[in-house]
């Protein structure tokens, strides 16, 4: 599986580590083996498998983290814990921002297992697990970053969890009906059926953790309710675990209004990315003046992603990262010709 790279030679004497049982240690290289060029150039390794023995190459802390990666991946595996290839660099980046973290304590946390197909849903970053944390403890948590970090898959699995373990009575579901450029009045149907495509991914999300016949059952019955965020006023959500997605597209009036639904017993948490703003006219977003009043309130958490932490295939990250790049660039352009207009404009002594 692993073949030698070429390395320059090595000042100091390689790292063998030896792995007594053979089936993890398959599970670990086979997932470490998809990795290997990306571990390699990103520690100044080499990496070699002869046997049971894996032999690290290299200097400084670059091998230090390796072993330290490939025996944590080892022993999640030796407890039969998943491990899976996309698993990999996000394990290295863990322990490259924070050497001490456990593995372990990150990617063996149960947040539910889906009914649908028995899979353990687990956060896969030190984000995702600093969101899940964030969820049980606080009663309104925001969960702000790029699409891709999990952020409404995640608050539905803390839905479904807290549903399955009777800690609340009702899932209620909400976005805003924004049109991403489009007009609903041009869809044919009624309001109820113009709005179902701006909720379909809250509908997905709960396929996922529920066979879909539990899911028609449980919303006949109003155990899980999807609505648009407009049906959410004059209401009082209590005993319930309410998620809101897509919240960058709430005006300032309609995030008041919501986070004021809040009842007794009841968890909400506020999703979204500031950067995909649909908006019209300029409207500020309700999302961005929240997290500015509520930065530091008792009982309020905010979590926030970063493309280092998208879930999807790699390519979405490198789509955000060219993206955010690109908005630099022209906020710096306007920057600068807001400047030199400036300058223009002084009169000469």
């Amino acid at each position: 599986m692993f073949c030698g790279a070429q390395h320059e030679p090595a000042l100091t004497e390689p790292t063998k580590l030896t792995f007594e049982d053979r089936e993890p240690l398959q599970l670990m290289l086979q997932a470490v083996g998809r990795h290997k060029t990306l571990l390699e150039k990103e520690t100044g390794t080499s990496v070699h498998v002869r046997g049971n023995v894996v032999t690290v190459d290299g200097e400084g802390d670059g091998v230090e983290l390796v072993c330290r990666l490939l025996k944590q991946l080892y022993s999640l595996a030796q407890q039969g814990s998943p491990v899976d290839p996309s698993d990999v660099p996000r394990a290295l980046a863990v322990l490259t921002d924070n050497g001490e973290s456990k593995l372990e304590a990150v990617f063996d946390d149960t947040v539910v297992v889906k009914q649908s197909d028995g899979k353990a849903i687990v956060p896969r970053s030190l984000a995702q697990k600093r969101y899940v944390e964030y969820m049980r403890r606080h009663t309104l948590t925001f969960g702000v970053g790029p699409a891709g970090t999990g952020k409404t898959f995640l608050a539905m699995a803390m839905a479904a969890r807290a549903l399955t373990d009777r800690q609340c009575r009702r899932i209620i579901l909400s976005r805003p009906a924004m049109e991403a450029g489009e007009k609903l009045g041009f869809l044919p149907g009624t309001l109820e059926e113009k709005i179902s495509p701006y909720l379909r991914p809250l509908y997905d999300a709960l396929h996922d953790m529920f066979p879909v016949e539990k899911v028609a059952q449980m919303m006949e019955h109003e155990v899980i309710e999807i609505a648009p965020l407009a049906y959410m006023r004059g209401r009082t959500l209590n005993d319930a675990f309410v998620v809101l997605d897509e919240a960058q597209n709430t005006t300032r009036e309609q995030m008041k209004m919501f986070l004021t639904r809040l009842g007794t017993n009841t968890k909400v948490v506020v999703t979204g990315d500031p950067t995909q703003l649909d908006l019209p006219g300029g409207a500020r977003s309700g999302l961005a003046h929240s997290l500015r009043l509520l930065r530091g309130v008792s009982g309020v958490a905010v979590c926030s992603f970063t493309s280092e932490d998208v879930m999807r295939h790699p390519l979405v990250k490198a789509i955000i990262e060219a993206y955010d790049s690109d908005a630099k660039t022209r906020a710096a352009a306007r920057a600068a010709a807001a400047a030199a207009e400036t300058e223009d404009d002084t009169p000469s002594s």
